[in-house]
């Protein structure tokens, strides 16, 4: 398989940014026409996935695709140009996002928070998708800034977006933290610049796994990558950082909220996994690193040993501050924003198992089974929460004390709901089960008994307010609001569309685990990503066209 695409398939991985780029400047023009607003955002939707689909088939996944591809805007070669990259891990997080992001467009154009907001909403909508997907495209570390600065202040409005005084609070809170982490991000993206004189990933790669020849002390690097971690772990919403999601969750319109813990976490753990085995993994810093949890002593000459203790200790709190949180909630995004919480944890822990162990197939299959469940989370997560907003339109509340009787009240809402929920505890065949079987059997390779009891704890607390919050909402007897609420059933129809996702993902589980195993080399294939690149054709200005490698 060769690193480097001919033809149009480079000019396919800015697509994806140009059209919602585009979109986002069209529905800016049309704010007195909100039915033409609509249908651009919404054709803007259908060519996004079009364009991921692209990427997906003629990049990465077709026999003949040549597995990455680069595109140099400008024309101005690596290192010193900007660098968008499309592989396996970054095709397979813009696919969740592709999937996600159309359901929740159309739910918009459904339900759709009222006032003056209206006229920037879906402009708003692509700013944040643009964000994103660059974050995932992206080739260096200081673009990955702009990105996420750009997906951050569509969040910002978004989480502000009703203008009460609770959504205010909520939006104060949620922008003070962001604000520092990006102090924080820009911090470590300086020292990293002053350290290597570099930002293109595949050129500090190259710069890190060769220290004496490029003059560069790697120990001062590894030490920020600790600060760019941190930074990853608040956009994740990893303990201690998760404080801002509850607040944020409820404030937000709950399309927003379906995107930000089905997608923009995913950046977070995206740019961990990236950044820790793409970029500095081939670093070497003397490491005598005991972690019992792993029944092992980790001594190397890797800082991955680091990362992976930081991320077990996270992931073990969020698996429990987010399990125990969810189980006393008393409204359904209470219930779902703590679950987030907690999954998140299960996509830490075995990127944790990962880094921390030194068997290149155990390494892969745990990031396999991370990018599994995290693709679960994403759809069953943002499954509910559009649920939640369905709810709350047709009964005006989501509080367990005013429902109940939803089953019989709308049977497809039930049965979307229902799937998502048994999708969260790991029922088979749905997605679900994979991804959580996937989670414990690289806990059990690693010998990780602890960890397996963790999880195990961190399943049973699924159960328990999964169970909680179907009984309490959709069984029992009728309450006036469920009696005399008005269903969408295009809304329904979204969160239809969605579970059966759920259920084809799990029942056709093949080709997914294929995808995911594609992603996982390609994360791992420093080589491969740094050929592609190729920062050592700065030296010859003229040995390309723009976008061409």
């Amino acid at each position: 398989m060769t690193a480097t695409p001919v033809g149009t398939e480079s000019q396919l991985v800015i697509a994806p940014m140009l059209i919602v780029l585009v979109a986002a400047a069209a529905t800016l023009f049309l704010g007195r026409h909100p039915r033409a607003r609509a249908a651009v955002s919404l054709a803007a939707g259908a060519g996004y996935g079009l364009a991921v689909a692209a990427i997906d088939w003629y990049i990465v996944l077709a026999p003949s695709a040549p597995g990455i591809a680069t595109y140099q805007v400008g024309d101005w070669p690596a290192p010193f140009g900007i660098t968008l990259v499309a592989d396996g891990l970054s095709a397979f997080m813009l696919t969740m996002v592709a999937v996600l992001g159309i359901g929740s467009l159309v739910y918009s154009t459904r339900h759709l928070p009222g006032g003056e907001g209206r006229s920037y909403y879906f402009p708003l909508f692509h700013f944040l998708a643009l964000g994103v997907t660059g974050a995932f495209l992206t080739g260096d570390l200081f673009n990955l800034f702009v990105w996420f600065e750009v997906m951050l202040m569509a969040s910002y409005v978004f989480v502000a977006y009703s203008g009460g005084p609770q959504h205010t609070r909520a939006a104060f809170w949620y922008v003070a933290l962001n604000l520092l982490a990006s102090a924080v991000f820009l911090l470590g993206v300086g020292g990293i610049y002053a350290t290597t004189g570099t930002l293109n990933m595949a050129d500090l790669a190259q710069r890190l796994a060769e220290p004496a020849a490029y003059g560069l002390e790697p120990v001062p690097v590894v030490g920020l990558l600790g600060m760019l971690l941190s930074v990853f772990a608040i956009k994740a919403g990893l303990v201690p950082f998760q404080f801002w999601i509850p607040t944020a969750y409820r404030a937000a319109p709950p399309q927003i909220t379906a995107l930000l813990a089905g997608a923009t976490k995913k950046v977070g753990i995206y740019a961990i996994i990236r950044l820790s085995f793409t970029v500095f993994a081939g670093a070497e810093v003397a490491v005598d690193l005991p972690l019992p949890v792993v029944d092992a002593t980790i001594a190397g000459d890797s800082p991955l040993p680091f990362v992976g203790a930081a991320l077990l200790v996270m992931g073990a709190g969020s698996i429990l501050v987010g399990g125990i949180g969810a189980v006393g909630r008393d409204t359904m995004e209470g219930v779902f924003a703590y679950s987030s919480i907690g999954q998140v944890g299960f996509i830490a822990v075995p990127v944790a198992i990962a880094a921390s162990t030194v068997d290149p197939t155990l390494r892969e299959f745990a990031i396999i089974a991370a990018l599994v469940f995290a693709l679960n989370h994403t759809l069953a997560k943002g499954l509910l929460f559009l649920a939640v907003g369905t709810v709350r339109s047709a009964t005006g509340t989501s509080r367990f004390a005013d429902l109940g009787g939803l089953a019989g009240r709308s049977p497809p809402l039930a049965i979307a709901v229902f799937i998502a929920s048994l999708a969260l505890v790991g029922i088979p065949p749905l997605s679900g089960f994979f991804g959580k079987f996937l989670v414990f059997d690289a806990a059990a390779r690693a010998g990780a008994g602890p960890v397996l009891v963790l999880l195990l704890v961190g399943s049973l607390l699924t159960i328990a307010y999964a169970t909680r919050m179907w009984n309490r909402s959709f069984w029992g007897a009728r309450t006036d609001a469920v009696d005399a609420a008005t269903i969408d059933p295009v809304e329904v129809g979204v969160l239809v569309v969605l579970a059966a996702t759920i259920v084809v993902v799990g029942v056709g589980f093949d080709p997914v685990y294929e995808f995911a195993e594609t992603a996982a080399e390609a994360a791992l294939d420093t080589d491969t990503y740094v050929d592609a690149v190729d920062p050592q054709k700065a030296s010859d200005l003229g040995g390309s066209s723009g976008g061409d490698h």
